[in-house]
């Protein structure tokens, strides 16, 4: 076997000759296969450039872009190696037009989705609009449009949210956008009903590997069938046992339709786990055995039996805490953990992160909360970021939309719209449009007169950010800028809780803040990048601000326990992991009545909740395979609901494991307080012997 692979992963990789599954066990060594395949289908001819890899974060298109690189060289970097969306976006690029899409199209976010959908909905409660953005976003990952969406409506609630809908893709066309869900269902409209982009992107597609196949939706895998045709050259590379996006439109459907769709389709399992020990493994099996297998297998490990898996009882969320910190400081103790960042605690939802955030500050350990929200991901932080956006670029037609109407300024969609149509028709962006001669034409003299008082605006803003030098005069423009654009009032006019409207406001303060700084040669470039200390003009500091999505890559670094959800730390492995609240009605996760009727049920369930269950399973199955050196399932006999604490029951997934009760029963606490008895004891042993030897 050459490169180090073992024979199942050996078999993968020299398989070239048609359409391929693999079935990756947790921690089985799926990149690796993927990597290695990669440049196998170099070495037999394939041009790097006719590859592709697709993915489903930034992060792990990243990771293999590192490893595709240290085993073939330069090459690495003709392969295509992306995010499902990553590809929708080069795809509509490049043949957007047969759509109507001009190539600088504007990609929103999900705040932008959720303004227009107030917009669209006439409405001013995000919260109602949150509520059609992920019922539109589910009927998109289904390939339903909106008279679809509405001719199979169940009552008069989604009736009217398709009908927004259709209001809503009206003002993306007229807008020139696109949101996320468009990224994979554009370049599926654009492959089905146009032949000559469909033979284009066929021809240039020698083969595509599918990272993760088992998190794909329906109109995801309508895309990757077109891709490859019918000569169906992919390598689809997942886990049944690891599919915990059904929420989110992840369907299993799509791994029994290979088969079907693809009769040639070679199978590959990968059951050998380099991650975990045997006893981990063991409960990892027991755990997922109850799920039907589409592809039976069974996970095993050469790296020895290890440590008992722990299960850990509390009296209520404070208690539990406290023997979370307990655990990590015996382990610790004991040599077994050397740093922070070998332990991580896992939970099913984000509100149980609190009481251990509170345990670990008082016990001076430093964390880091998974998945918690930056700074600059923050809404008010990104209004002020498009505003500088459009000064360095007046052709980024999302920064305009946004700046143009955060605050509103009295330019409506309708005038939007009828320059966004402009825009396109004499392929401008919207910040050119607005100045063209012939506007006029199309819009009233008021509505010109509007957008013209923006436009100059936004030129005086741009002149005078060119030419602002320092902390002080930096800080003193833009709060003069806020104050004239009236951002407080707009904050405090679009929130219910005045609380929070502050809390926003001081956000804007304290970028203001740092951005000042920055222009003053005060402080460091965050992303890692040193700015010499000479004054730079306001302008320069904002053209840095693209490297702050740096910022999170540099995480990984950082020695701290790994506070985490369960899906947030797919795909993650620590050396200790701790299970935390593995209780009945929080995994498995029961929502109102289905919790009744999963806990009652004595007959058969219904089909949905019995799926929901077997997602459930498979989540805890997930948290399990983890960790690589210990593992303990702690869980409470009293849990808060509300404002009341109520009876809680273990998890049927801790019984499912079927542990040996007895020897893993452990108390953290006591087992600490014998530790730093035995090195008190051991220290007064020492102590004692030099008194001694210095008395003789």
């Amino acid at each position: 076997m050459s490169a180090g692979l073992n024979f199942a992963q050996q078999e993968a990789v020299n398989y070239l000759q048609g359409p391929c599954l693999v079935l990756a066990g947790a921690g089985s060594g799926k990149t690796r296969v993927i990597t290695h395949k990669v440049a196998r289908l170099i070495q037999a001819g394939l041009e790097a450039n006719r590859i592709a890899a697709i993915t489903f974060t930034n992060k792990a298109a990243a990771e293999m872009r590192e490893r595709a690189k240290s085993l073939i060289g330069r090459e690495a970097k003709q392969v295509m190696v992306c995010t499902f969306h990553a590809l929708g976006v080069r795809m509509l690029r490049q043949d957007g037009a047969a759509l109507g899409l001009k190539p600088q199209f504007s990609i929103l976010d999900s705040d932008d989705v959720t303004s227009l959908l107030k917009d669209a909905g006439g409405s001013t409660d995000a919260k109602v609009a949150r509520q059609w953005q992920w019922a539109i976003s589910a009927w998109k990952n289904m390939g339903l449009n909106a008279a679809q969406a509405e001719a199979q409506a169940k009552d008069d609630n989604e009736k009217i949210t398709a009908r927004i809908m259709a209001r809503y893709e009206e003002r993306l066309t007229a807008y020139q956008s696109v949101d996320f869900d468009d990224l994979i269902g554009l370049p599926l409209k654009l492959l089905q009903e146009h032949a000559d982009v469909r033979e284009k992107w066929q021809k240039q597609m020698g083969h595509v590997l599918v990272d993760e196949y088992q998190d794909t939706n329906a109109t995801q895998y309508e895309v990757l069938k077109l891709l490859v045709g019918e000569r169906g050259r992919f390598t689809a590379v997942g886990d049944d046992d690891q599919s915990i996006y059904g929420w989110r439109g992840a369907t299993l459907d799509n791994l029994k339709r290979l088969p079907l769709d693809f009769p040639q389709l070679k199978v590959v399992k990968l059951e050998q786990n380099y991650r975990s020990t045997s006893a981990i493994l063991r409960a990892a099996n027991n755990v997922i055995g109850p799920n039907p297998k589409l592809f039976p297998k069974t996970l095993f490990s050469e790296l020895g039996e290890g440590e008992p898996v722990r299960i850990v009882d509390a009296d209520n969320e404070e208690h539990e805490a406290e023997r979370m910190v307990a655990r990590i400081q015996s382990i610790r103790a004991n040599g077994l953990g050397k740093d922070w960042k070998d332990f991580a605690v896992l939970y099913r939802a984000n509100h149980q992160a609190r009481v251990f955030e509170q345990a670990l500050r008082k016990a001076a350990i430093p964390y880091k909360v998974s998945g918690g929200q930056s700074f600059f991901d923050r809404a008010e932080i990104r209004d002020l970021c498009a505003w500088f956006r459009l000064w360095i670029n007046n052709d980024d037609d999302p920064a305009f939309l946004r700046a143009v109407t955060t605050p509103k300024r009295g330019i409506g969609h309708t005038t939007l719209q009828h320059l966004g149509t402009f825009a396109s028709k004499y392929k401008l962006s919207l910040f050119e449009a607005l100045f063209s001669s012939s506007l006029g034409s199309v819009l009233p003299a008021k509505a010109v007169g509007s957008l013209h008082e923006f436009g100059r605006y936004v030129n005086d803003l741009e002149f005078r950010a060119r030419h602002t030098h320092g902390a002080q005069d930096s800080r003193a423009f833009m709060l003069e800028w806020l104050k004239d654009i009236d951002y407080e009032k707009h904050l405090y006019d679009g929130e219910e809780s005045e609380k929070l409207a502050a809390s926003r406001w001081t956000n804007v303060l304290e970028f203001c803040d740092w951005m000042s700084q920055r222009a003053g040669g005060e402080i460091d470039d965050a992303a890692g990048v040193s700015i010499a200390s000479e004054k730079k003009s306001l302008l320069e500091v904002a053209q840095t601000i693209a490297l702050l999505s740096t910022i999170s890559e540099r995480e990984k670094d950082q020695n701290v326990v790994t506070l985490s959800t369960l899906h947030a730390a797919k795909g993650l492995e620590w050396p200790h992991v701790i299970l935390a609240g593995v209780n009945e009605g929080l995994l498995p996760f029961k929502p109102g009545d289905d919790e009744k009727a999963m806990s009652e049920a004595t007959g058969p369930m219904s089909e949905s909740i019995v799926q929901r269950l077997q997602e459930e399973r498979r989540l805890m199955y997930v948290g399990i395979t983890r960790a690589q050196r210990s593992l303990a399932v702690s869980w409470t006999r009293k849990r808060k609901k509300g404002r009341e604490m109520v009876a809680a029951q273990p998890s049927r997934f801790i019984a499912e494991m079927a542990l040996e009760q007895a020897s893993t029963r452990e108390d953290p606490r006591e087992k600490l307080k014998a530790l730093r008895a035995e090195f008190a004891r051991k220290a007064s042993d020492t102590a004692a012997a030099a008194a001694a030897a210095g008395g003789s």
